[in-house]
């Protein structure tokens, strides 16, 4: 197995594999080196164990709140987080916890997304 299948199984376990192909179809026509990147991404990820992929998903959609403007990158790792065994009070503890440091409208923000996500978990 290639870095990019190994990416590819990877990115699949952790955000989906509908999510997965929806990125895939996104950038074929405009970007599919921007793919191709995501996929090497998620292989290195396993490549360097130090950091768990629960610690790595928490890291992503911290880093995606505080950035704000990051509604589709940010439902898709809620989902990931969820994937890769975070629960809903952790998750929503994380964003809490950004409070102080990034305000009330990106924390509220990433929290209305999460609640959409839940919401769709629970169906």
């Amino acid at each position: 197995m290639n870095k990019y299948e190994n990416g590819l199984r990877i990115r699949e376990a952790v955000i989906g594999k509908e999510a997965s192909q929806m990125v895939t179809d996104s950038l074929a026509d405009i970007a599919p080196i921007l793919n191709q990147k995501t996929l090497l991404a998620f292989d290195e990820a396993e490549e360097r164990p130090i950091l768990t992929m629960q610690q790595r998903e928490m890291i992503t959609i911290t880093s995606l709140l505080t950035q704000g403007d990051t509604l589709n990158q940010i439902r898709i790792h809620i989902q990931g987080a969820l994937n890769v065994g975070l629960s809903q009070d952790e998750i929503v503890e994380t964003f809490i916890h950004c409070l102080p440091y990034v305000g009330f409208p990106r924390v509220l923000n990433a929290i209305s997304v999460a609640k959409d996500v839940f919401n769709k978990n629970m169906v």
